[in-house]
Formats: structure tokens, C-alpha cells, sequence
């Protein structure tokens, strides 16, 4: 997901880095790609940096290697926030096979993620992004690879960490738009009643991509939790 918004809108107060995750942007694909691994991509990062320890800020699948990378690296973590994410997947009863065949059939048919970008995000969001933030998230897209983004759609399934929530004692806000349907409020909820020191925000009118659609109110949100002191 384009963090332009985020970075534009916070790095006057913040340090702020939008990491490629592998097989995004410049970074190289890992197959197979595993939560673990990715953790392990984000401690290496925080390493690069100099940092004992970073706040992590995840949407959507984002938010799900931020909570792995809480829970496999406990010390090397901040502050969360867990935006448009779930605990688990399959809580609406959607199977692996189904899910993982639907968002591979255009690769498998010759095309590239690109292809199916402005489709996807105008399902995604509430409302269609529009301008240079539209323009951004598209671009993201075009910066998938292939073997990139099968790696995503292979991983993102086995999901889970629902019973390991009560182990994170990290400060964490959990951030759903009330339209999302992809990881809908209920499954915020169940990330803030498993979640030992959390609060969540649920944003009005807002579907699943809430840092793209309501960029002040998200960037507000995440500036406060950041600043306050536990």
C-alpha cells in the first residue's frame, strides 16, 4: 500500500520509513515467504537504521507482520498500529483454496498485478481514491513482481495469532473503517479484546484502505498514539 499521505503528512515529526516488504519495490522476492521471515526482514531493517527498537505501522497485511513481528521479536518493537487488519484469516469462513485461486487467476492467465490494480482498489475502498493519492496506489502495483506477489497470496493464509494476543503487551491502536469488508470491524474487535494494552478507532465512511481515504483523520490518529506517553 502507498504510504505517501504518511510520510508527507508525519515525517515532520516523526522518522518516517516505508519499507518495501520482499518481492515489492526494489526489494527481492523470498520464496517461500513466511511470517517469520518477514519479521526477521524488519529486524534486519531496524538493525540498518540504529534503532534499539521501532513503533511499526501495518495496514492490512502490513498489520499482520507487525503483530509476527511483535510476537517473534518482542523487544526489537514499540509502539503498534494495526490498521484494517486481522487476527486470523478465514473468520468469515473463506477457505485458503478459494481465496488463494481468486487473486492468482489473473498471473495465471499471462497478466501481472498490475493489471488488476484500479479494479481491486475501487472494490476495496469505500469510496474511490482519487488524485495523487489515487495515482500513488496505483503505482505500488506496477511495483509488484510476480513471483513477489505469489508469494503474498501463498503466505497471507496461514494467518493466526489469536491465541498468542494476550502475549503482546505492546502498546497498540487498532484503526478499521466502518465500510471495510475485507477486514471488517468485527475483526478489529477481536484484535482489541485480545490485545492487552489497545484501543480502537473505528472511522466513519472509511472502507478498507483508511490511511488512503482519510488521510488527516488517520495521520491524527496515529501522531497522538505515537506521542503519548504510557
Amino acid at each position: 500500500m502507498a504510504w505517501g499521505p504518511q510520510l508527507r503528512g508525519l515525517s515532520h515529526q516523526f522518522r518516517c520509513i516505508a519499507w518495501d516488504m520482499p518481492g515489492y519495490g526494489h526489494a527481492a522476492a523470498v520464496r517461500p515467504l513466511t511470517y517469520e521471515k518477514v519479521a526477521q526482514r524488519i529486524v534486519d531493517l531496524i538493525d540498518t537504521i540504529g534503532a534499539e527498537r521501532t513503533d511499526l505501522v501495518g495496514l492490512s497485511f502490513g498489520g499482520m507482520h507487525a503483530l509476527h513481528t511483535a510476537i517473534n521479536f518482542p523487544d526489537r518493537v514499540g509502539k503498534l498500529v494495526l490498521a484494517s487488519t486481522s487476527p486470523a484469516f478465514g473468520m468469515d469462513g473463506t477457505t485458503k483454496e478459494h481465496w488463494t485461486r481468486d487473486r492468482l487467476a489473473s498471473l495465471e492467465n499471462g497478466g501481472t498485478p498490475a493489471d488488476d490494480a484500479e479494479r481491486i482498489l475501487d472494490f476495496i475502498a469505500g469510496h474511490p481514491l482519487t488524485g495523487e493519492i489515487r495515482d500513488e496506489a496505483i503505482e505500488c502495483y506496477h511495483n509488484i513482481s510476480a513471483e513477489g506477489f505469489r508469494g503474498s497470496v501463498e503466505c497471507l493464509p496461514t494467518n493466526d495469532v489469536r491465541a498468542q494476543l494476550a502475549d503482546i503487551h505492546h502498546e497498540s491502536l487498532v484503526i478499521v473503517g466502518e465500510l471495510d469488508e475485507e477486514t471488517p470491524p468485527s475483526y478489529a474487535q477481536v484484535l482489541h479484546d485480545g490485545l492487552p494494552k489497545s484501543r480502537i478507532e473505528i472511522l466513519k465512511d472509511v472502507g478498507h484502505l483508511a490511511n488512503a481515504e482519510a488521510p488527516e483523520k488517520f495521520n491524527q490518529l496515529v501522531s497522538t498514539f505515537l506521542e503519548r506517553q504510557p
